[in-house]
């Protein structure tokens, strides 16, 4: 797919200058490298943004028109703005043909559904890469590099040096490095043991007993029975009263003397 955006130079340069195109619904940036110098531009914001929500426009080459002439340039940089769906500034480089560049490509994962450890074992896909460093020219550069997971067992990973790459690509990595792409993974079972913790830990602090009541009777004493009960609570309700002619008797006493 090819992308064409249209940009003017800009002449003012600055804090102040930047603010000022953004709110006339601009956007500032640069385009730099090849044989030419660094050149100040200025982009529409919405057509801008509206390209930067595909995919393929941040690993493919772009053409920019820019006074009256077009340049073939990658995106390099996006700075946006903090918590707005703003694009603050972008930064272009020109590419030559005769030349290698360096890009990070998206990865498309497919046929994960048909790999013997989703279909047979029931594991799940599990994806530790989004994308690689590659290098190639310009013309071979991909939108995308298609990870095929169709023999991916349970236990089993694949590493980036198994991907099959597209003509004229090359890793940008170093000899010894052979990070894992993806791998296929069992979900985690919970267990009876779990589940019954779990329960545990969800008893109502009402119904969880106190210390006294969890403790057992010492020797000799056992649950009172129910007419034991009853006589406990006449001798609580009648405690005070039986005391009351006790204490007369004590001051009659006290008269006689």
């Amino acid at each position: 797919m090819k992308f064409e955006i249209s940009a003017e130079k800009r002449e003012a340069q600055g804090t102040g200058a930047s603010r000022r195109l953004r709110r006339m619904g601009k956007v500032p940036g640069i385009v730099y490298g090849g044989a030419e110098g660094a050149v100040n531009i200025q982009l529409d914001h919405q057509a801008l943004f509206q390209n930067l929500r595909n995919e393929k426009f941040h690993a493919s080459i772009l053409t920019l028109q820019l006074n009256g002439g077009a340049q073939q340039v990658l995106l390099r940089a996006v700075n946006m703005h903090p918590f707005k769906l703003l694009v603050q500034h972008v930064d272009f480089q020109r590419v030559s043909k005769d030349k290698k560049i360096h890009m990070k490509v998206p990865l498309h994962f497919v046929n994960a559904e048909q790999s013997p450890g989703v279909k047979e074992q029931g594991g799940i896909a599990s994806h530790v890469l989004n994308e690689l460093d590659i290098t190639c020219f310009p013309d071979d550069l991909p939108e995308f590099i298609e990870v095929d997971l169709s023999n991916l067992t349970v236990g089993h990973s694949l590493h980036v040096r198994e991907v099959a790459l597209p003509k004229g690509v090359e890793l940008a990595i170093h000899k010894s490095e052979n990070p894992v792409v993806a791998t296929v993974v069992i979900p985690s079972l919970v267990t009876e043991e779990e589940e019954a913790a779990a329960a545990a830990a969800a008893v109502a602090p009402s119904e969880v007993p106190t210390t006294e009541q969890a403790a057992a009777p010492k020797e000799g004493e056992g649950a009172p029975a129910e007419g034991e009960k009853a006589d406990k609570g006449d001798k609580g309700k009648g405690g005070a009263s039986a005391e009351k002619p006790a204490a007369a008797d004590k001051g009659e006493k006290k008269e006689k003397k």
